[in-house]
């Protein structure tokens, strides 16, 4: 059996990783300081964990408003249509397999979880700005909402289901690393060096 012969190609530029990393940390850190403050409530650490977690809040916001921007005005691979496939989901949801041809850029189907993702922590931003203000009295809102405590019971369903929801992508996002890589696949560096190994074939079929 021939093995199939790639080549790197730099197709991520730097700021989009950079945004990816910022992405990633500050989704990182507002679990990590959400749950040792629940842990440690009542506690004398617990205004500090939550301060750190509005903190990890505003990195996000800036990261997303940041790469929304990028992906108006940046590079091809960084565009917002090529997270955009409808043809090829409509088609794989009619055959019912993924296809089969890799292509520079995004994965199709995996544009459309990160699509979801991205819905799902723009949901995060906005409902915790919400609780921020109104419960801590702390953000850009909490001059308009710094007196609205009945936004809590409002916001706080919204903002927790947006976090199991990202535990589920972060999941799902990580099985689906590891399974290229078992398969040969160099899928996971991607983002570190901005190069990803595409078959010659493949490529010129989407050239």
């Amino acid at each position: 059996m021939s093995r199939l012969k790639t080549e790197p190609r730099r197709v991520y530029d730097s700021l989009l990783r950079l945004l990816h990393a910022a992405i990633a940390l500050s989704v990182i850190s507002l679990i990590i300081t959400s749950q040792l403050a629940d842990w440690f409530e009542h506690g004398p650490h617990e205004d500090t964990l939550w301060n750190l977690h509005i903190l990890s809040g505003y990195v996000l916001a800036t990261s997303l408003l940041t790469r929304l921007l990028w992906g108006l005005v940046g590079p091809a691979s960084a565009r917002w249509r090529d997270l955009w496939h409808p043809a090829v989901w409509k088609d794989s949801l009619k055959r019912l397999r993924l296809p089969a041809a890799h292509r520079v850029g995004h994965d199709p189907i995996a544009s459309l979880a990160y699509l979801f993702a991205y819905g799902v922590m723009a949901l995060m931003v906005v409902t915790g700005l919400g609780l921020a203000a109104s419960e801590f009295q702390a953000g850009p809102l909490a001059g308009w909402l710094g007196n609205a405590t009945w936004l809590e019971d409002v916001l706080e369903d919204p903002h927790e289901a947006g976090f199991s929801l990202m535990l589920g992508f972060i999941g799902l996002h990580m099985a689906a690393l590891v399974f290229h890589q078992l398969r040969g696949e160099r899928v996971a560096q991607s983002m570190l060096t901005g190069k990803q190994y595409i078959d010659a074939e493949s490529e010129a079929q989407h050239d």
